[in-house]
């Protein structure tokens, strides 16, 4: 029994190896015990237009540098999983027009199918796991829809923080999602939310929600000993690092949630669901403030980026 258990496992993990190709700046940088910080691919392909989303990769990779860790992009090409992308890889994602998005789900046939499939912040978690990488840098993370109540829309991201073994640095949850209702679900899930330097919970957009964090932590130490002392307990999975977005590129509130309720009205007139109305609304967003919420999605990576490759060095 014991060697058909031995031999199984290995087989299952040479199959998994197979269908992962880890960049060699990423494989040397794990092998020697230096910080690694994961990014998503989504917010490449889907989350802005070309040319700013390669721009904003670029800027975001070379803020991981400079604070002492080694950035990787995870997503699907030629049918592996690849932890960390290359410049062609990253333009390849940059302006294509077919490339998939993947949560958990889909993650298995992109791989079968070969296709070139940006990875969600589910899908970049599991591969941040698979890889070793215990830190992930996002924009926001997705949640509970608002009107959740009649179309059941959650976003997988709530569930595989309560099963994987990664850290997620955002500014909070989208501000298009019904944040009290994801921060509800959280606590059900069991998944600590930590809230850096403020009292209350980001809104993506706007610096603070009107939702209360009991968590607050200070010092980038704090946060890098909480996340070891939690794994350590074998306490299995995640957190969600809540970094609110710097107050000169923040949009009050007020303004942006009356703007949200305008693309909302206007995706329900179009009849937009599913996976496809998180990028329109984005893009009615961007449209109605005139560019200036794509900066403020820019700024909010950048200052993401900042503070996980801090926690990723302090661990």
């Amino acid at each position: 029994i014991i060697k058909f258990i031995f031999y199984s496992n290995s087989a299952t993990l040479a199959s998994m190896k197979s269908m992962i190709h880890i960049h060699e700046e990423v494989r040397q940088a794990l092998r020697e015990g230096k910080p690694v910080v994961a990014l998503e691919s989504t917010i490449i392909a889907h989350g802005m237009p070309f040319p700013e989303n390669i721009q904003m990769a670029k800027e975001v990779g070379a803020i991981i540098r400079a604070n002492g860790a080694v950035p990787a992009t995870i997503a699907c090409m030629n049918g592996k999983l690849h932890i960390g992308l290359d410049d062609q890889q990253l333009n390849l994602l940059a302006e294509s027009k077919d490339v998939m998005k993947v949560s958990r789900r889909e993650l298995p046939y992109a791989i079968a199918m070969k296709k070139i499939a940006a990875t969600t912040v589910s899908a970049t978690m599991i591969g941040a796991e698979m890889a070793g990488i215990k830190i992930f840098v996002t924009g926001g993370i997705g949640g509970v829809h608002r009107g959740w109540a009649d179309s059941l829309d959650i976003s997988t991201d709530l569930i595989e923080l309560a099963q994987t073994n990664v850290a997620v640095v955002s500014a909070g949850a989208k501000a298009i999602l019904d944040i009290p209702a994801t921060l509800e679900l959280l606590e059900t899930l069991g998944v600590p939310v930590i809230s850096y330097r403020s009292n209350r919970f980001g809104a993506f957009y706007s610096s603070e929600s009107n939702e209360a964090v009991e968590m607050r932590m200070d010092h980038v130490s704090e946060i890098a000993n909480f996340l070891n002392t939690k794994w350590a307990l074998g306490l299995k999975g995640g957190a969600l690092i809540s970094n609110p977005i710097p107050k000169p590129y923040e949009i009050e509130s007020n303004k942006i949630d009356t703007i949200i309720e305008d693309a909302i009205s206007k995706s329900k007139d179009y009849g937009v669901k599913g996976k496809k109305l998180t990028p329109f609304l984005l893009s009615e967003i961007k449209s109605i403030t005139e560019g200036r919420s794509l900066e403020a999605n820019i700024q909010l990576v950048k200052n993401n980026a900042r503070l996980g490759a801090e926690i990723a060095a302090a661990m």
